[in-house]
């Protein structure tokens, strides 16, 4: 989702760091977390938030961490964040809360002691009413703080606590971890599933070598956030263009066939015919069609392209039915 999609649509409060909380999102029922994803079961910690806001008059929220702490401690190792800020914000709004509190995770906030951090933060700058955790829980300087810890400073400072239990499916709980491993596998059809919504990247059309259009299938080409770590594939996607939604076809992969490079993004729009290069596009993963490979020849190529997408269009054509 675009900035400027966000500037037009919001109407969630955002506030950035916890200095000058305006009195409008203090004495609110927050949910804290990393929420990278806010999957299905980040989705139960809001409900709860939303809802027990609700029967108590007032605001509901989050308090969130940007960027996440792993980035933070481990600045070298790629990180594969499912959301980046701006959507993450966008899917919280669209959850139904009224404030979302984003501290930014520096080497201040990482030396907080959870006391200190309960004190400084939830009590003194954001008089929160109510906090809700998953039953996993862990906050402070190293990993200190605990869901034991939230409730016995509830009691002393005023605050409730409401811990949620895991959020599962087949015996799997909802988490950001086993959704970045579906993605890993190609699996964009479970992580969806685990998501509530499709997975998806946003980005300025870029140039690339071409080939598409010399073959016949013209793509625009989308640079991936740092640390992505999507299956290769022929993948059916549905891309949103200044509020379009056109259906097709993207490749991810290394280009075997030509040169074995970095791997790139390629997505080819059907029924499509515009110069898009630097245009801001969406690409929401729907299913997989098949996995990389190397062709013997471009004309093979082609001709598997052309199934690709045909098997691309059934795949968004029953999509679009459930």
């Amino acid at each position: 989702m675009t900035q400027a999609r966000l500037k037009e649509k919001r109407t969630m409060r955002v506030v950035h760091g916890s200095d000058a909380v305006p009195p409008e999102a203090k004495g609110a029922v927050l949910a804290l977390g990393n929420f990278d994803g806010v999957h299905r079961g980040h989705q139960a910690l809001i409900g709860r938030a939303i809802a027990d806001a609700k029967h108590a008059g007032r605001p509901s929220g989050v308090l969130l961490f940007e960027p996440h702490p792993r980035a933070f401690f481990q600045p070298d190792a790629p990180h594969f964040g499912l959301t980046p800020l701006d959507e993450k914000l966008a899917v919280l709004e669209d959850l139904g809360l009224d404030v979302a509190i984003v501290l930014p995770f520096d080497g201040k906030l990482a030396a907080l002691d959870a006391g200190r951090f309960i004190e400084e933060i939830l009590v003194g700058a954001l008089a929160v009413a109510e906090v809700v955790v998953g039953y996993h829980f862990f906050f402070g300087r190293n990993r200190g703080g605990s869901v034991e810890t939230l409730k016995a400073a509830g009691a002393a400072h005023g605050f409730a606590v409401a811990v949620v239990e895991p959020v599962a499916e087949r015996g799997e709980p909802f988490s950001s971890t086993a959704i970045r491993l579906l993605l890993a596998e190609g699996d964009v059809r479970g992580a969806a599933d685990a998501l509530g919504r499709p997975w998806r990247v946003a980005g300025p059309v870029i140039g690339g070598a071409q080939r598409g259009t010399g073959l016949g299938f013209p793509t625009a080409n989308v640079a991936l956030p740092k640390g992505t770590a999507l299956g290769h594939g022929i993948f059916a996607v549905r891309v949103t263009l200044d509020g379009r939604a056109l259906d097709g076809a993207a490749y991810l992969g290394t280009r075997p066939t030509f040169d074995d490079g970095m791997p790139v993004l390629e997505v080819f729009l059907f029924d499509f015919d515009e110069a898009i290069y630097g245009r801001t596009i969406e690409v929401s993963f729907i299913d997989k069609v098949r996995d990389d490979r190397k062709f013997s020849s471009a004309e093979e190529l082609v001709r598997q392209m052309e199934e690709d997408c045909a098997k691309a269009r059934d795949i968004l054509a029953a999509d679009r039915g459930r």
